[in-house]
Parts: C-alpha cells; structure tokens; sequence
C-alpha cells in the first residue's frame, strides 16, 4: 500500500478514481467565453504628454473649449450611489458574465450590489430581465488597485446588437473612479443602492464607463472576438451619441447581419489620444496590449489603426527627439509579435489623413505617407485594411473627405464611419 493511500484511508478518505478526478477537474471544460462589450480604462498619467509645436504654431487653449469638444464629466469620488451604465452587445447569447476593473485606482473599491438587465429605453430596464450579480457567490466584493474581478455566470438571454443596462451600487470608492469617459451612451448616477430600480430615480447624467471592463457570453467554440485597438478615431469621437455609430459596432452589425457560420464579436478597445509608444490619454498601447487584448476573452484578430498622436505630438517637428516613422515602426512590429505570441492574427489599417488640423504640417504629413506604405507593402500584418484610401479626399489625399469631415478635420462622421467598416473583407477573419 502507498503511503499517499494509507494517508486517505487513515483520514476516513477513499482516493477517487482517476477518470473521475480527470472529469471533476474539466467539468468546466465546455465553457467558451467571448467578450461581446468591451471598453479600456484610460484614467491618465500623472504628466500629460504635451504636443512638440513647430515654431509658429500655437496651441489653443484647451480650458475654453465648450460644445462637442468639452470632455465628459466625470465625477471625482462616488460613494453611497448607484450608477447604471448602457453598453451595446455585439454577439448575444443566454449565459453571460461582467467583468469589472480597478485599473489605476488608488484604493479599494467596495461595492455592495450589482445587477445586469435588458435596456427598455433611457434608464429604465425590463424588470422581466433583471438578474442579482454576485461574485464568488457574493452580492457584494471589494476590489483592490489594478484588480479585476469576474463575475459568477448569469442565466440572460440576450439579443445580439442590443442593449444592456449594467447597474453596480458603489458602497465607497477612493479617488477618481477608473473610467473610459467617451462612452458614446448616456449612462445614469443616482444616490443610494438603485441597482434593482426599473428606472433611476431623479438620475445625474454620465457620458462616460465607470469600472465597467467586459460583458463576456458562453458561446459555441467556434465562435471569436475582433479586438480593435486603436485612439479616438475607434473610440468613435466625431460620431452621433447614442446610434452605435463607431465602426467597430459597424463591422459588428455586418457580422450581425450574417445568417449563417461562426458568430463573430467585435469589441471596441478604443482610447481618445491615445499614443502606441508613450503615455498620455491613458499609457500607450505597447502598455495596455496585454491588458486591453490578450486577457479578453475569445479574441482571435486584433485590428491596429493607432498612431496619429504619435505623429502630432512628437512627429511634427525634426532633431533631436523627434519621432520618425521608423520609430512608429518599430512599435507595430512589437504589437505584431506580441499578438502572435499569443496566436492572435492582427491587421494593419493606415492612418487617416489630417490636413486643417491645428498641429498638422508637411513634416507629420511626410511621416505618415511613409507609415503607410510600409503597412501597406511590408508584408508584416495578418492582413491589411486601407482606411487613408477609404477616407480621403481623391482630389487633395491630404485631407478627410468634406461629406466625412465633422468639422475638426480628423474624426470621420457617421457615414465616414460606416464607409471604414463596409471596407473590410468579412471573409479575411472567417479563413
């Protein structure tokens, strides 16, 4: 007899067989979780990366800034309070899970509800559809700096392109929340624990996702995520508020729209000034590549249209410090190996153009001509879609088309944003 055996036997023990200790320990094995929402967290660093103006060239004052420009508020502490935020699925399906991020924050977070339902409109939810959130069998948790906690599967049938309501009672929080402020939805906060409420009572409006990280679904094992990793332009800045305008939901709805095949989800990884190589609005996408893509879930592709504020803020000038497009390079090839590392195809999309906007000059121009030829010919992505050709004007490259241009010269409107998703081969991601 083994001594391991005598030990079970002594402590009234029986060892169980071996096939039931295989099964016992992938039970869980049929589970397939594909990210269906996603947003990244972006609570900046301590020192904004400030442009490197070229002589003549002065920077606006941000501070005065009013209309579509001004950024989203977001509160600076939130405690006793419920907020109820609206995210639009890509793929549906009947079992799901959220994720919730501490990311950047500088405290424990304590949250003493949560509760996840189907939108009816505004900020009322069906009460048919309401589901209690726990995590590790508790309504409540408390989530420390830089943690993520998932929660325990909900039973939800939930359509594809829809609306979900994701309400979480923040008992008390320290400091600023971790946030994604261009949220594209109206979200809600109200005082006290409102979580179960059909509608918010006497609701303060919110713009933008507090800690709310991913809505995951179990799907069938053949179905996968598009990741798409970029700044503002996929964030969707320059889009309607409230219409799923961004072309990530676009590309989604087009996968939607497919009656047959694998079911694939696009989810939006998008930051508002972001940068590949350095910190800024939010760190750059070298830092946040395995935080904002490999752990989500069920991702197969990765989308990359990121480096135009590279360029603008450090691009615009030459000498010493200045950023050249082999710089920029050098940081897709990183992305590239990372995502293959982890056997995540990626596609390259060029940088749009820019001509008419404040910083923008003949020497970010240069740059950027040259970045994208070589995403175009060097053969390094997956694939490769040609947003620049998409986008610009046929009589003067330089500039955004005038029926895609929202009036800043860069972020393509909501018909831009369409043309950008109708310009990818579905069956690139399907092969």
């Amino acid at each position: 007899m083994s001594k391991l055996i005598w030990i079970w036997l002594s402590l009234g023990v029986l060892p169980l067989p071996a096939t039931q200790l295989w099964a016992q320990a992938g039970s869980q094995s049929a589970e397939h979780w594909v990210a269906t929402w996603t947003t990244a967290q972006e609570m900046a660093p301590t020192t904004f990366d400030v442009p490197q103006t070229p002589p003549g060239v002065k920077m606006p004052d941000f501070s005065k800034l009013k209309g579509p420009m001004t950024p989203p508020h977001i509160p600076k502490t939130v405690q006793d309070q419920t907020v109820r935020m609206i995210v639009h699925t890509s793929i549906g399906g009947n079992r799901l899970r959220i994720e919730l991020s501490n990311a950047f924050g500088k405290g424990v977070l304590s949250i003493g509800d949560t509760h996840i339902a189907i939108r009816a409109s505004q900020s009322a939810i069906d009460p048919a559809s309401d589901r209690k959130v726990t995590f590790s069998g508790s309504p409540s948790v408390d989530v420390g700096p830089g943690v993520v906690v998932v929660s325990d599967p909900i039973d939800l049938d939930i359509k594809p392109m829809s609306d979900l309501a994701v309400s979480i009672y923040i008992v008390k929080n320290e400091g600023t929340p971790a946030n994604h402020m261009l949220g594209l939805h109206s979200s809600f906060i109200s005082s006290g624990d409102t979580a179960a409420s059909i509608s918010m009572p006497n609701p303060a409006p919110l713009t933008g996702y507090l800690w709310l990280r991913s809505i995951d679904v179990d799907a069938p094992a053949a179905d996968f995520a598009i990741a798409c990793l970029g700044d503002s332009i996929t964030d969707g800045f320059g889009t309607t508020s409230d219409s799923n305008q961004a072309w990530p939901t676009l590309l989604a709805q087009r996968f939607a729209d497919q009656t047959a095949g694998r079911r694939v989800a696009v989810i939006n990884e998008g930051i508002s000034g972001n940068e590949v190589l350095r910190d800024g609005a939010g760190v750059s996408a070298l830092a946040r590549f395995d935080r904002d893509i490999l752990s989500q879930p069920g991702v197969r592709w990765v989308i990359l249209l990121e480096g135009i504020n590279d360029i603008n803020i450090h691009g615009q000038i030459t000498g010493p410090g200045a950023l050249t497009a082999e710089d920029l390079i050098k940081g897709y090839l990183q992305l590239i190996a990372r995502a293959h590392l982890a056997n995540i195809k990626i596609v390259g999309a060029t940088l749009t153009p820019e001509e008419g906007v404040w910083l923008a000059g003949p020497v970010g121009e240069a740059t950027r001509q040259k970045v994208n030829e070589w995403i175009r010919t060097s053969g390094q992505f997956d694939g490769v879609v040609d947003f620049d050709a998409v986008v610009r004007d046929p009589d003067h490259p330089s500039r955004l088309r005038e029926d895609f241009n929202p009036g800043d010269h860069i972020h393509p409107n909501n018909i831009g944003n369409k043309a950008m998703a109708d310009a990818f081969v579905l069956t690139m991601f399907l092969n």
